[in-house]
Formats: structure tokens, sequence, C-alpha cells
């Protein structure tokens, strides 16, 4: 496996971590970004087109379908019969069925393996992919996962792995707005935060939101608002995400009630002061009384 070259396309804040952590475990990495990359480390290709012509699997990491339909109708056509591209992007299903469909026509095969684990999950290889596309094909570029992450689920046929993606995030959603919620009713109530903290995170108030990424400063273990709320997974991302769970619930025929109301409520704080700011610094805008 490392003897084959991998292009590496979209190397922003996840994307270029993810790139770094194969070079160093020994991987040819070639590198394109359509804005100018500052980092020296990753060997850098002048187009996608170089990228296509010489690379035997291909990695995208993308802001949305747009992109990656754009940059696939670019570099399929040009890459080797029998190439891999693998799409880590967080994108609409049809979108990466379409993808799919048209890979495999041209001899290409396709994996969609969007991530979770945010930018700390990317630096430390520590990131969990969910694998929509052929097993036999994740069984060839199984490495390369095992490099990037700590867990890689097969979840079927192309376009369940965002599938998947966009369930854990909808749920994800929900629970941080809910624990931000739990933690400014107890602030107004009197309750101090520790105390707070210390029931929940051991009882059945349990959660990631909650005992993995508390967003109270101060509270449990290290986490964006520990720093003044930069992102780990910003607010920006979190709404993408919750529209592309309602355009799938609203296309199955399902009713994600909660879901749509986190959405509404990521929407609006996105509107107000949420832009750029990680999506657990809703406490600080629910204590405000901004919702």
């Amino acid at each position: 496996m490392q003897n084959k070259h991998i292009g590496f396309i979209g190397l922003g804040q996840m994307g270029a971590p993810m790139a770094r952590i194969l070079m160093k475990s020994g991987y040819q990495i070639t590198g394109f970004d359509a804005n100018t990359c500052t980092d020296s480390d990753i060997s850098m290709a002048e187009s996608t087109h170089q990228i296509a012509k010489q690379s035997d699997i291909v990695i995208t990491m993308l802001p949305d379908g747009a992109a990656v339909s754009l940059v696939a109708n670019e570099i399929i056509p040009l890459m080797r019969d029998g190439s891999i591209l693998i799409d880590c992007s967080t994108i609409d299903v049809k979108t990466a069925q379409t993808v799919g469909t048209y890979a495999h026509s041209s001899g290409i095969g396709f994996l969609d393996a969007p991530v979770s684990g945010g930018i700390t999950g990317a630096a430390a290889g520590s990131l969990t992919f969910m694998i929509g596309g052929d097993a036999h094909i994740l069984q060839q570029v199984l490495p390369l996962f095992e490099t990037m992450g700590n867990k890689a689920v097969h979840c079927g046929a192309i376009g369940t792995g965002q599938i998947a993606k966009i369930c854990n995030n909808m749920i994800l959603g929900a629970t941080m707005i809910a624990t931000c919620e739990a933690f400014d009713m107890a602030d107004k109530l009197g309750l101090d935060r520790q105390s707070m903290f210390d029931v929940v995170s051991t009882s059945s108030g349990y959660s990631w939101s909650m005992n993995a990424y508390c967003p109270a400063p101060g509270i449990g273990p290290d986490s964006p608002a520990d720093h003044g709320y930069k992102p780990g997974f910003s607010a920006d991302l979190m709404l993408k995400d919750l529209g592309l769970a309602i355009e799938a619930a609203q296309m199955a025929g399902a009713d994600p009630r909660i879901g749509q109301c986190a959405r509404e409520i990521y929407a609006a704080f996105v509107e107000t002061s949420g832009k750029g700011m990680d999506f657990s610094a809703i406490l600080p805008w629910l204590n405000a009384n901004k919702c």
C-alpha cells in the first residue's frame, strides 16, 4: 500500500492534518487546494488534473456537494483505470450516489467516507470513518483509514456513509442544544455548574456533549469552551449538516421534529453571533437571552 501514490484534494482545517498523518506514516502524498496552501510539509500539485493523472488513490475533503461534483467531473475522466476515489467530505446523499455511479462507469472505484472527530481527531489520527461503497474496494484502502483514524465502519452501499454521518450529527446537534439549555437553566436557578456536571456526567443525562465536549468553560475535559469557543467543529458546519439531515429526511418521508428544531436554533445562532464559533458556543448565547 505504501508504494501507492496518493493525491489529496482539499487541504483545509481537516484535509491538511489528514494528509500530514498519511505522509508522516510513510505514504507518498501530493496535495492540491483551490486556495493558497501554506503547509510546506506537503508536496503540492499545480492542478487537480495533475493529481488525477499521477495518483493511484485520490482523497477529497471538500466543503459541500457542489465542490465534490465539480472536482469529480474534473478528475474522474483523467484517473487511471482501476484507481480509487475516496470522498471524505460531508455532502448530500444524492451527490455521493451520483459521483459513485459516474466513477464506476469510468472504471474507477469509489467510497463515500465522511468523518467524525473534528480538527482534533484529524490531527491526532483518531477519526471515525463512516464508509459507503463496495467492501472489496474498502479492503484495498483500509490501511489508509487505519492510519488516519481509530475506526472505519462499513455502512453499506454508496451513500450510506453520508446517511450515517448526518444521522450522527443530528443527534449531536440536538444533544448539544439540550446540554446547553440545561446549563443555562441551572445557572438561572442557582445550581453550581460543577455540581451539575458531577451529577449529570455520571447519571442518565450522560452524553458525549456533556462528558467529552462540555460547553461550560473549566468544567470536565479540555474542550473548545476552554479556548474562547475557537472551533473544533464550527456552528456553521453543524448548521450545514443539520440541513443535509432534514433534506434527506424529507426525501425519505421521515419527520425528524427535534432535528428540525435544532436546525432552526443553529440557524438563529449563526445569523446572530455564532458564525465562526464552535457549535458549543450555544451556551453563552443562551445565557445572554438571545433566543
